[in-house]
């Protein structure tokens, strides 16, 4: 059985900190708990409030989210808080009981990126199964929810993951103008359970969840061996990454006569002041590395 392992990723808020894990915690499902008597169906979390400067627990698909006190700061104590998680989940501690476990509310709340145009906004809900970009309100026509998005003027474009909605905005308006007005937005229409993305009709449609490109799925699922093997690359090292970051890396082609990789940069991946220094110095290096072929290059394609 594949072990769990537990990455640290800090968050626009210096108080709270993300344990991602390499398998699910939960069936599709994210808990909030604010004290260790809210926590009782929940062993783990339990265990985590045991901590004096444990203040909130988040548990959601695929990581915890630990607020603290501020007796600590986070660099003194996250190596052992992640170590602590990683031996409780291979050692076959119980995550949450679920059946037991009654509707929490939605909370959403905002993360910067490294692309100064784009703002993320996650939740601890379930949102969508895979990554969807729109980048107008056409384009959402089978999305209720991104559609409503693009109703406020200084929305650009939107791309959707499984438990966030990243945001680039127009140079209009200045995010701490904006900000609490689009997450109110995001928490309201979640709460009213309106509909994010129209799965059967986008899947049907496009069949693939690049909805801004005409991609066929012979692109998507190239038989080549070499391709294969760099979108497992860009999948296993690259997408956690980048979505960490709330953007997405998509694997569009690789030309075997020119060794060019092209890969479609998405959410705030796409145009990115760094992005280019990422796909040189990150993706680049590691494919020559790992593929052993120096004459490799990486082109990237914005969303």
């Amino acid at each position: 059985m594949k072990k769990f392992t537990v990455s640290i990723q800090a968050t626009s808020n210096d108080k709270i900190i993300k344990f991602e894990t390499n398998q699910f915690l939960t069936n599709h499902q994210s808990f909030e708990f604010s004290n260790i008597d809210e926590a009782k169906e929940s062993p783990l979390a339990q265990q985590l409030f045991y901590l004096p400067f444990v203040k909130k627990v988040f548990i959601s698909v695929n990581f915890v989210a630990i607020e603290r006190y501020d007796i600590v700061t986070w660099n003194d104590v996250q190596d052992t808080v992640a170590e602590q998680i990683q031996d409780y989940l291979n050692n076959d501690g119980i995550v949450v009981i679920e059946d037991t476990i009654t509707k929490v509310a939605i909370t959403v709340y905002a993360e910067s990126t490294p692309n100064p145009a784009v703002l993320k906004f996650v939740s601890n809900k379930k949102l969508v199964p895979a990554s969807y970009e729109f980048k107008s309100i056409d384009n959402a026509k089978d999305a209720p929810l991104v559609q409503k998005l693009f109703h406020f003027p200084f929305v650009k474009s939107v791309f959707v993951d499984e438990n966030y909605i990243s945001i680039t905005k127009y140079d209009m308006a200045e995010w701490n103008d904006i900000t609490l007005e689009l997450r109110e937005f995001i928490k309201n229409s979640l709460e009213q359970q309106i509909t994010i993305v129209d799965l059967d009709k986008v899947e049907s449609a496009e069949k693939t969840v690049l909805v801004s490109n005409n991609i066929d799925e012979s692109k998507v699922i190239p038989k080549d061996p070499v391709s294969q093997e760099i979108i497992n690359i860009i999948e296993e090292y690259v997408k956690p990454a980048v979505a960490s970051d709330g953007g997405n890396i998509v694997f569009d082609s690789y030309n075997e006569e020119s060794k060019k990789v092209k890969v479609i940069l998405q959410g705030a991946c796409s145009g990115c002041p760094s992005s280019t220094f990422t796909l040189k110095n990150g993706i680049e290096n590691m494919l020559k590395e790992m593929l052993q072929d120096q004459a490799l290059t990486v082109e990237a394609i914005n969303g």
